[in-house]
C-alpha cells in the first residue's frame, strides 16, 4: 500500500525533499499571513499573492503560482498539509523531484487558470488560495497510473485512489466556498501532464 507512510522525519526529508520544501513553504507563508493581519483577511491574502479575477489584480500572472502557497485559516492548511504529507511522496519517488515539481506546479497553474476562466464566465469575483489544485494534480497523475500503468500500483492503493477521488469530488461540490474548478482543473492538468512527462521526459524507471 503506497499511501501508508512508514518513514521517520529524517528519512522523509531524505527521500521526499521537494514535498518537504513545499510543506515548509506552506507553513512559513501561513505564519507570515498570521503576523500580517490574518490568513482569512482578503486584503492580506491579496497583498501576499492570492489569485483573483478582480480587474485591479487580474494581470498579475505570478498569482497563479503564489496562491498555491497561501491558506485561509488553520483548518485549510491542516487539510492540505495532510494530503501532501501522505499522498504526494510516492509520486515524487516515481518521477523524481524535478519532474514531480513540474507536475505539481504545472497542474496547480492549470487548475487556477480554469478556475479564473470559470468565474469570469459567470461574471463573479473570486479570491482563491490553497495547494489543493496542485494536490489534485498529483491525484490526477495517480489516476493515470491506476488506469494505464496498473503494474506499478497495487490493488489496495488503486482502490484507495478511487475512493479518495470520489470523496474529493463530492466534498468539492458539497462544501461552500470550495473552488471546485481549481480541484477539477488540477486533476485534469495532472492527468495530462503526467502522461506527457512519461513520454517526453521519461524518468529512469520507465526507460528501457
Amino acid at each position: 500500500m503506497i499511501f501508508i507512510r512508514y518513514e521517520n522525519w529524517k528519512d522523509y526529508l531524505k527521500y521526499f525533499p521537494l514535498t518537504s520544501i513545499l510543506l515548509i513553504a506552506n507553513v512559513v507563508m501561513f505564519i507570515v499571513l498570521t503576523f500580517n493581519g490574518g490568513s482569512t483577511n482578503n486584503m492580506v491574502l491579496l497583498k501576499f499573492g492570492a489569485l483573483t479575477n478582480y480587474e485591479l489584480f487580474a494581470q498579475d500572472w505570478w498569482r497563479y503560482v503564489t496562491s498555491m502557497f497561501l491558506h485561509a485559516g488553520f483548518g485549510h492548511l491542516l487539510f492540505n498539509s495532510f494530503a501532501l504529507i501522505v499522498f504526494a511522496p510516492p509520486m515524487e519517488r516515481l518521477l523524481g523531484s524535478l519532474r514531480y515539481g513540474v507536475l505539481y506546479l504545472g497542474g496547480g497553474v492549470v487548475g487556477n487558470i480554469l478556475a479564473v476562466a470559470w468565474y469570469n464566465s459567470i461574471d463573479k469575483i473570486t479570491i482563491s488560495v490553497g495547494a489543493s489544485g496542485a494536490i489534485y494534480a498529483v491525484y490526477g497523475a495517480f489516476l493515470y497510473v491506476a488506469l494505464f500503468q496498473r503494474n506499478i500500483m497495487d490493488e489496495t492503493s488503486r482502490k484507495t485512489m478511487y475512493t479518495l477521488l470520489l470523496f474529493g469530488i463530492i466534498f468539492s461540490f458539497a462544501v461552500s466556498n470550495i473552488n471546485w474548478m481549481a480541484h477539477l482543473g488540477g486533476l485534469l492538468g495532472g492527468f495530462f501532464i503526467y502522461g506527457l512527462i512519461i513520454r517526453l521526459w521519461k524518468p529512469r524507471i520507465f526507460r528501457k
